[in-house]
């Protein structure tokens, strides 16, 4: 907003000069963009923010100079300003009707014989500096007033409304009115319109109409005043592409009880003028007059806020002079009354922030800072996330990042309802994704179904039962070799279910309490029927592990022989491992005991993996399955199983009684299960 520094030296009485003035302005949170000279005078530009409308006008930017200046002093002009330029003018009677809540406030004044008097130059000076351009003296006083106080106005040509009344209310569909620029506009239902007796005559808050416009030759003109909602003036100049000075103010809230006093100002300079005769009443509907909550301030806590103490009565001093309502609760509490033009104001935290305004913000003390601070980084989930992503990386799996915006694939979770954004036409981009299988597989066909070990940890999204749903998965897929030819072995390990059982199992001894793999009661769809296991954990089923389903990988364009594993995060994190356990490293060599037997191919290996860890005791350091054979001399139905035992007893030797004892220990624990040795 452009300011000539005159119009505020009409309110205040100061010994500032105009980039004085500006930096005074900065400090108290309106920014001097800059100080121009026009016809020899200074104009300051002040960038007002958008929750501060007040600061639109000369007598909101020297209320700020006031309040932060004690050297400056209010002007008669201010004063008046103030008082709402009191009049003796009575209730009016031109017809008013309001059927919208969008209008809080309208009032008007009919103004008569006018004379068709040019501007005065003093005013067409002023308005030029501002920014403006004269066009005539209904205008430019219009202009001038809403310029001085912030209160947009309009002025109809009186004998050009039909039927001589006012009717504010939303524009019927298929309305159309053409503005003061000559353009004709659509008008939709939620847009406000000041209409007369048949249609409207002006866009509310933003422009006026061609039709009713006042020129050289009007004889009667009603100057209009009103409140309009922000944010229905906002939608509307949106829908149209109009911006105006009148539609900046009230987009950023003008003041209520500021509607009758600008038509005061106006028909004083209007009289001073002599452009024509005031009608001695004023028309002012106001339904629902303004009122304002009082708000508790609590030095105390402006102290703690702001960093520097503020005494009693400087926070009285500081809030009367901006416009508030305060009184003295104790010592060290006041009650404070936002003013109608401070809508922005709602919470003590808000009065606070004006003590600093006025006070100062170069007047906090610089200080180090003091007390405890947190260590700073990730905790709780997110910290085991990242743990979880870092052990999948030094498990020598490369991470993939895609977008959650897919179509459909064939690796969809089965058990979930999709769900996607609306309007969207590029099928690509259809569905949020079920599963992050989909999304590997996509990678694992660009890279030409070489061997690759990939995972992904991301979003995904569904429905249950009508409840959408987000969570995070992590995916793994694995095919071809796991290890690269080296000059001793010309045929490296290739993917299998069991290598990526162990992976899922490696993951879970540094992330999670405990895992097991179970045959799953419902299979999933997407792994091959005899080829997979559901992923438990003590909080539940956590996932599912598998080899694709032959016509699963041929639609998904990937190899048969694919590994695929999911694990639900969010669910495996109930079970994870908050606590790091250590022991200190054994002195005393191991002893290996191996032991070999015969068992049904039916008992699942965690049993038997059970059995043994449970038998074998504290003396058991570590266990491994090192061979499987099935052949000549083995029964139909069974299988023979070699499973070494590392044994340490800390402190000690472990004797060969000792470790003799722990072995047949496990022998018969694994009896129970059917097995016999061999």
């Amino acid at each position: 907003m452009k300011v000539p520094y005159t119009m505020l030296l009409d309110f205040v009485d100061t010994a500032l000069t105009a980039e004085q003035a500006g930096d005074l302005l900065t400090m108290a949170g309106f920014e001097l963009e800059g100080i121009d000279n026009v016809q020899g005078e200074a104009v300051l530009d002040i960038k007002v923010m958008s929750n501060r409308g007040d600061g639109l006008s000369v007598l909101g930017l020297a209320r700020e100079i006031l309040a932060k200046d004690a050297g400056s002093k209010p002007r008669e002009l201010y004063t008046r300003a103030a008082s709402r330029f009191p009049s003796s003018a009575t209730s009016g009677q031109i017809p008013v009707s309001i059927e919208t809540t969008d209008c809080s406030r309208y009032a008007c004044r009919l103004f008569t014989n006018l004379t068709g008097a040019s501007s005065p130059t003093w005013l067409q000076e002023r308005v030029t500096k501002a920014g403006m351009r004269p066009i005539s003296l209904l205008v430019d006083l219009t202009n001038y007033v809403m310029l001085e106080v912030g209160q947009p106005l309009h002025a109809f040509d009186f004998d050009k409304l039909h039927g001589g009344r006012i009717i504010v209310r939303k524009a019927a569909d298929g309305e159309k009115i053409v503005t003061l620029d000559g353009e004709e506009r659509k008008l939709s239902p939620f847009m406000m319109m000041i209409c007369d007796a048949d249609h409207p005559v002006a866009v509310a808050g933003v422009m006026g109409g061609q039709e009713t416009e006042v020129s050289g030759s009007t004889k009667k003109m009603l100057l209009e005043s009103a409140h309009f909602l922000n944010t229905s003036v906002r939608k509307t100049r949106n829908a149209l592409g109009l911006s105006t000075e009148a539609s900046y103010r009230f987009e950023r809230s003008v003041d209520p009880e500021g509607v009758v006093a600008a038509i005061n100002r106006f028909t004083e300079l209007f009289i001073q003028c002599k452009g024509g005769d005031a009608d001695a009443t004023i028309t002012d509907v106001y339904p629902t007059p303004a009122r304002r909550a009082a708000i508790r301030l609590r030095l105390d806590r402006a102290s703690l806020l702001l960093g520097m103490h503020i005494s009693q009565d400087e926070a009285l001093r500081y809030l009367t002079n901006l416009g508030f309502g305060c009184e003295k609760v104790d010592d060290k509490t006041l009650s404070a009354t936002p003013p109608t033009w401070r809508p922005d104001v709602v919470r003590e935290e808000d009065l606070i922030e004006e003590l600093g305004r006025v006070h100062g913000y170069d007047l906090i003390p610089s200080e180090l800072p003091h007390g405890a601070t947190t260590q700073g980084g990730t905790s709780g989930y997110e910290r085991w996330e990242d743990k979880v992503r870092d052990r999948v990386v030094r498990l020598g799996f490369t991470q993939t990042i895609s977008h959650t915006l897919r179509d459909a694939s064939p690796l969809d979770d089965p058990g979930t309802e999709k769900i996607g954004p609306r309007g969207v036409s590029d099928p690509e981009m259809m569905w949020l994704r079920s599963s992050t299988l989909s999304s590997l597989a996509d990678a694992a066909r660009r890279n030409g179904g070489k061997s690759l070990q990939l995972f992904e940890l991301g979003q995904v999204f569904g429905s249950h039962g009508g409840t959408p749903f987000e969570r995070t998965s992590l995916g793994f897929l694995v095919q071809g070799a796991t290890s690269p030819e080296w000059w001793q072995s010309k045929s490296p390990a290739t993917a299998s279910f069991f290598a990526l059982k162990g992976v899922i199992q490696s993951l879970a001894d540094e992330t999670l309490t405990h895992i097991d793999f179970q045959i799953p009661e419902h299979g999933d769809a997407r792994l091959h029927p005899t080829r997979q296991a559901d992923i438990y954990a003590p909080c539940g089923r956590i996932g599912v592990i598998g080899q694709i389903d032959p016509d699963v990988a041929e639609k998904a364009g990937i190899p048969p022989d694919t590994l695929l594993a999911e694990i639900d995060l969010n669910t495996a994190y109930a079970s994870a491992q908050t606590e790091v356990h250590v022991r200190q490293i054994g002195r005393n060599p191991a002893v290996r005991r191996d032991l070999a037997f015969l068992i049904d191919k039916s008992t699942p290996f965690e049993k038997i993996q059970a059995a043994v860890m449970d038998s074998a005791g504290e003396l058991l350091e570590d266990h491994w399955l090192f061979d499987v054979y099935e052949g000549k001399g083995v029964p139909e139905g069974k299988h023979s199983l070699a499973i070494a035992l590392q044994l340490r007893k800390f402190g000690a030797n472990l004797t060969d009684d000792e470790a003799n004892r722990v072995r047949e220990s496990v022998v018969q624990a694994l009896a129970s299960l059917g097995a016999t040795p061999r």
